[in-house]
Order: structure tokens, then sequence, then C-alpha cells
């Protein structure tokens, strides 16, 4: 009889750790299911992409017939001419810009600045603005080095006379300035000191009223832990692919607005004095053309005086239309809505006034 009454106590089953095994159930793999839901609407997604490609293309043949003769039309044509001319004189010089600010951003350590610029952020600037005489390029290429120089720690006032002086005062410009005005070689002086001044003057005015909240810093993706060669050509990928879609907008307002303003409208403002040097200065802005082909353009315009002319080569390579773009998208739409205005007007009021002595 105590034999079967230590039974029960025998029987006493571990039903406790039954319960604890069946504790962990594939519910923490419930979530599992879900997660293949977004990849499958994912994949929905790249697949439509094809197929609206695909509905595109069929549309355009559609209509292939309506498209050709709106692109006969003469201001499509005005349209299309200034697109290409505009955006095939500016890449090579992006390009040139993207592979400098790369080989700064990669290969030029930052010591390099602190030596090469006086510490003196003032006497910096006029440094950083005769520097610029060096770069052969237009403001495509300023843009991406000026952001270089700014992440490798140069002053912003600096960098700014730099990015305004490099597309106005270097040595291919100077020289086509001199060829397309063979009988008024005192043009490439005017557009050396008008350049060098305004360069010099932003960069002042920037040290003197700038804010460091104005001023965006330039985004770079970090290439920390690669080598040298797959950092140089990271930076450039990440730059052409910033800059150049900037750059392709710039281009499309051109050629818009360039195709809707009428010649007449040039012809009834070179009488004015005044207004021949206002229309000529927005006219390089709408232009926006690039600063080793604009003194001919300039050159072409001859019912205008030579001042006039000299505010549309001072104005042109320091705020255009896709220059605007690509500060805006280099250093902020704050810093681009702040800079360009004062830009104009600081190399309107130079240029009369460098016109007025030495034209």
């Amino acid at each position: 009889m105590a034999i079967t009454e230590e039974a029960p106590p025998a029987a006493a089953e571990p039903t406790p750790p039954q319960k604890t095994e069946q504790a962990p159930p594939p519910k923490p793999e419930q979530p599992t299911p879900t997660a293949p839901k977004g990849d499958e609407q994912a994949q929905a997604r790249h697949l439509n992409s094809p197929l609206l490609l695909t509905m595109l293309l069929l549309l355009t043949l559609l209509l292939q017939g309506p498209i050709r003769g709106a692109l006969a039309s003469p201001v499509m044509q005005s349209w299309m001419t200034v697109f290409v001319a505009v955006t095939v004189q500016a890449l090579p010089f992006l390009v040139l810009g993207v592979l400098l600010s790369a080989a700064i951003a990669v290969f030029v350590p930052p010591s390099f600045f602190a030596r090469a610029l006086p510490k003196n952020p003032a006497l910096a600037v006029p440094v950083a603005g005769v520097a610029g005489a060096v770069l052969p390029g237009c403001e495509c290429a300023s843009v991406p080095v000026a952001g270089a120089l700014v992440r490798r720690g140069v002053t912003p006032a600096a960098a700014l006379a730099f990015l305004l002086s490099a597309p106005a005062i270097n040595p291919i410009v100077l020289t086509a300035t001199a060829v397309a005005f063979p009988r008024n070689p005192e043009m490439v002086l005017a557009r050396l000191v008008a350049g060098l001044l305004v360069a010099c003057a932003m960069g002042w005015l920037w040290l003197r009223l700038g804010r460091a909240d104005w001023l965006r810093p330039p985004a770079r993706a970090s290439y920390e832990g690669q080598g040298r060669g797959a950092a140089f050509w990271g930076s450039v990928r990440h730059d052409v692919m910033h800059a150049g879609g900037f750059l392709v907008v710039g281009a499309m307002a051109a050629a818009t607005l360039k195709a809707v303003v009428p010649q007449e409208w040039l012809r009834a403002a070179a009488g004015n004095p005044v207004v021949s040097v206002l229309a000529l200065a927005v006219l390089a802005v709408l232009l926006s053309i690039c600063s080793e082909a604009d003194a001919f353009v300039a050159a072409s315009l001859s019912q205008f005086s030579l001042t006039a002319r000299l505010a549309f080569l001072t104005v042109g390579p320091m705020i255009d239309l896709k220059l605007f773009a690509m500060q805006a998208g280099t250093f902020g739409r704050g810093f681009a809505l702040r800079f360009a205005p004062a830009t104009f007007a600081l190399a309107v009021l130079v240029a009369v006034l460098t016109g007025a002595v030495l034209l």
C-alpha cells in the first residue's frame, strides 16, 4: 500500500517544462511572412516600369506625326539649338571641374590649403581670387571645385572669391576676348579688372555679412576605408550625377527663355545707355553661355556700347540660370537666393565703373 502511495509523486509529470518548450512557438516568425509582401510590391513596381516605358514608346510612335511637326517649328528649332549649345559647351568643363574636385577631395591633404592661403581671411580672399585666374574652365567647373574647397576647411569667403574669379579671368577667357575684340584690346584689361574686383568684393562682403547657417556644407558621400582610386571615381560619379542634373535644368530654362524673348526688344534697348546695360546684364543671365564663348556673342552685339557689352561679359560668368541652379544644388537654396542677387547688382555696378574708366 505504501508503494502505491509513492507512485503518485513519481507520476508527477514535469508538465511545466513541457509548457516552457511550447512557449516559443513560431510567433516571432510571424513578421517574416509580412516582409515578402513588401518585396512583392517592390517587385511589382519594378515590373511596371518597363511596361510604362513600353507604353510611352508606343505612344510616341503613334504621335510621331504631330511630334515631328512641333519639332520642325522655328520656336522648337531655336529651343533645341540653344539647349544643345549650352549643354555641349558646358559639359566638358563640368567634367574638368568634377575631376579637379575629386582630386582635391582625395589626393590633396587639408594642410595644403592652410599653407597656401593666408591665415587672415581678409587676405585669403584676394589670394583665392588671383588663383582663380590659373584654372582654365568656366562656371560649371568652378562650382564643384569651390565645393571641394569648403569641404576641405577653406574659409567660405575665399572659396566664393575663387568661384567667381575662375570663370571670369582665366587665360582661355581672356584670350577669347582678345580674339573677339581685335579692334578694342582694352576690353581684355577691362574684363580682367572688373572680374577680379567683383570676386574680391563679394568675398569680403560675405566675410562681413555672411552667416554660417546661410551656407549649407556641400554633401559628399563617405569613402573611408576605400583606396584612393575607388574614392576618386566614387567622388567623380557623385558630382557628375549631382551637378549634371542641375546643368540640364538650367540649360532647359535658358533655351526656353531664349526662344520666347523677341529680338526687337534688343534693338529698342540699345538706344538707351542705362537700359542697354541692364538689358545685356539680364540677357547674360538668361542665355547662360559658357564663359569661353560669351566674348564672341558680345562682339556680335555691335549695336550696344562697349560698357554694356562689358556688363554682359562680367555678369554672365558669375551668375546665370544654370549657375544659379548648380549653386542652389551645391550650397543650398537659401545661399543662392542671397548670393545671386548681390552678385548681379555688384557685377553691373563694377562693370559700369570700369567701363567709364577704361573704355
